[in-house]
């Protein structure tokens, strides 16, 4: 059966003369099992046979999940991932016509996702994601990895180690006025672009991305002056236009404007102009893009834009909610400015599908999920704790990752860093009882976790738990569920009233108190014939920043089962059949 095929994977050997990098609990990657997806919404058409793809879930178990089908067919990956900055990255979220509301509050900051981990864990996190990133990249693809000072010396070494010395093609700076560290000090005005190819042979349109002849203004004394170039290759020779030069790998790229028609309300959002770089000089039309840390989507704008097929995930359904937006809205643009499909250098990809991997619906933020289990299970939380979560009825409780089963790979670092020393003495003082009583809670888990974790502890006495949330607790109330009135009246679809109430409890507002649902709504999709199993919108009511939803909708004749999805502020939604 698919779900319990495996793909294996190469390790490179170590080679006299080329540096390693280790650290605890360093472990190869050399296998991983192939996780199932469930097709969740579908926006659009096919376009040449293709349609593109969104994925919500851990993005290791997405790409394990992509090797089936796209292994070695990927032709450009541009990852913005952790960069281990230290720092928790919060959005704000705002009542719409905040003067219509009667809340105490009508606005608050959301955690998005943490930035902060032991380096260790960061490191082991990096080199596992990368191992399979290779696999997936063409014999002629190319990986651009977005970080900066904190990891940046680390991640080199762990690229040369995966992708190989002779891979690395550049260290691109991207540097920028705003932003960055303000210190009395030498500030951080630039991030660091790691650029490496899967083989000698990688695609680079050089002449689409050169840089203009005078980089500083005119009046500038330090105006870079370059002479005119011309360029010869093996095949051919191209005169470089007087006012351009060859592109060099130090760019100046702005922030994002708080104004910009791009801004998503995304923390860590990067420009559409850095993208565009990036995926016009390493993909040609029609090529592949991927890009499993999305965000708020940029990368996947931008291909869409220039004709690219691609595929996005992310952990955080915030991040799908906020593309899933962000895809339609330059989908729909594309398709008004596009009298006709001409060239294949002319065809958009603008159709895409939403899954989700493992099916595990139980977060929308995974940043909120040890505090929501801390609190559901009545855990008396440990927040300096390296190794364990909490306590629990004299048990120590160990937290595995959410939005995904829980693997023998992941008891790795837990067994790395458990106090063996203590165990030694309690051995010996108590031979007869447990050195440790531990709980392990996960969402669905490995066959045997349970035995391999006391195979691994063979030289100690250990009660170990294994407390599964969609066997054992599969009834918890981990969040109040949403709450609307969606009726017929007539040949209209009429929402009467939609209570999201946990974005209400965040905005310490009661139901009696609300004049309109629709200031706390993000959006409303409406599939007039659901099928039951794949949603797909006729109706998709993204209203602007400062717009509501229309609340009332013409039901076209013929219509069957209509699937109604609202979403509101906190990327949170209702899904409700209306027959």
């Amino acid at each position: 059966m698919d779900e319990q095929l495996t793909f294996e994977f190469e390790q490179r050997p170590t080679i006299k003369g080329f540096p390693e990098l280790r650290w605890t609990g360093k472990r190869p990657y050399r296998s991983t099992q192939y996780y199932p997806a469930q097709l969740r919404e579908s926006y659009g058409e096919e376009q040449n046979g293709w349609i593109n793809k969104i994925f919500w879930g851990d993005n290791l178990q997405v790409m394990s999940h992509l090797l089936k089908e796209y292994r070695g067919k990927i032709d450009l990956i541009y990852i913005d991932p952790p960069f281990d900055s230290k720092a928790d990255y919060k959005r704000k979220i705002e009542v719409k016509n905040v003067g219509k509301t009667t809340s105490d509050s009508s606005s608050f900051e959301e955690k998005q996702y943490g930035d902060i981990w032991t380096n260790d864990e960061y490191l082991q996190f990096m080199y596992e994601r990368f191992t399979i990133m290779r696999d997936l990249l063409s014999e002629t693809g190319c990986i651009y990895v977005h970080c900066d000072w904190h990891k940046v010396h680390h991640l080199r070494l762990i690229m040369d180690e995966v992708f190989g010395q002779d891979n690395f093609r550049n260290e691109i700076i991207w540097w920028y006025l705003w932003g960055g560290r303000g210190k009395a000090q030498w500030n951080s005005k630039h991030d660091n672009l790691l650029f490496y190819s899967k083989s000698g042979k990688w695609t680079f349109n050089y002449m689409d991305v050169l840089d203009d002849h005078t980089l500083m203004t005119e009046g500038s004394k330090n105006r870079l002056n370059y002479a005119g170039a011309m360029v010869t290759t093996k095949s051919e020779s191209s005169e470089i236009p007087e006012d351009k030069v060859l592109p060099s790998d130090t760019w100046y790229i702005a922030t994002i404007n708080a104004m910009a028609k791009e801004k998503a309300n995304y923390p860590t959002q990067k420009p559409e102009k850095l993208l565009e770089k990036i995926i016009m000089a390493s993909s040609n039309p029609g090529d592949l893009v991927f890009d499993c840390f999305m965000g708020s989507g940029t990368t996947q704008a931008v291909a869409m834009k220039l004709g690219r097929r691609f595929i996005g995930a992310d952990i955080n359904l915030g991040a799908v909610q906020t593309t899933t937006k962000r895809l339609l809205s330059v989908g729909k643009e594309l398709e008004d400015n596009q009298t006709s499909m001409g060239s294949a250098a002319d065809t958009k990809y603008t159709g895409f599908e939403v899954y989700n991997v493992n099916n595990y619906d139980f977060f929308r933020n995974p940043v909120e999920a040890r505090d929501l289990l801390i609190a559901a299970l009545e855990i008396q939380p440990f927040p300096q704790s390296d190794v364990w979560d909490g306590e629990l009825d004299g048990r120590m409780v160990k937290i595995m990752p959410v939005n995904r089963i829980a693997t023998k790979a992941d008891l790795k670092e837990l067994l790395a860093n458990l106090p063996y020393k203590t165990y030694e003495k309690r051995k010996e003082e108590n031979p007869n009882q447990p050195v440790e009583r531990i709980t392990i809670v996960c969402m669905g888990h490995e066959p045997d976790l349970k035995g391999a974790m006391e195979q691994e502890l063979t030289d100690y006495k250990v009660d170990i738990q294994i407390m599964d949330i969609l066997r054992d607790k599969a009834d918890l109330q981990l969040k109040r569920d949403s709450e609307a009135e969606i009726v017929r009246e007539g040949g209209k679809l009429v929402i009467r009233a939609f209570y999201p109430m946990n974005l209400m409890q965040k905005l310490s507002l009661q139901k009696e108190y609300v004049e309109d649902w629709r200031q706390m709504v993000d959006s409303v999709m409406i599939d007039w014939n659901y099928d039951g199993v794949v949603m797909q919108p006729a109706v998709t009511d993204v209203p602007g920043k400062s717009e509501l939803v229309k609340g009332i909708y013409d039901i076209p004749e013929g219509s069957g089962t209509i699937k109604v999805k609202i979403t509101d502020l906190l990327s949170e939604s209702l899904e409700l059949e209306v027959r």
